[in-house]
């Protein structure tokens, strides 16, 4: 509880996309609630040495950039 979607998307070399078109894809695909509220644009995702992602560092990370 107290939790929302928040997409952390790392785009291909000289790929551009805005937030707006990645809810606008999302829009019929999956249901409304699981639409990310926000969006995140990243050169790469925070990982352990082991290459695993830290998903509690994204969301410290995200919290602070979006001031929640």
């Amino acid at each position: 509880m107290g939790e929302e979607a928040c997409a952390w998307i790392c785009l291909k070399e000289g790929a551009q996309l805005t937030e707006k078109e990645i809810k606008e894809f999302c829009k019929g695909k999956i249901s409304h609630y699981k639409i990310p509220r926000y969006v995140m644009f990243v050169e790469e995702f925070p990982k352990t040495q082991s290459g695993k992602i830290k998903k509690f560092e994204m969301t410290k990370i995200a919290s602070e950039k979006l001031k929640l």
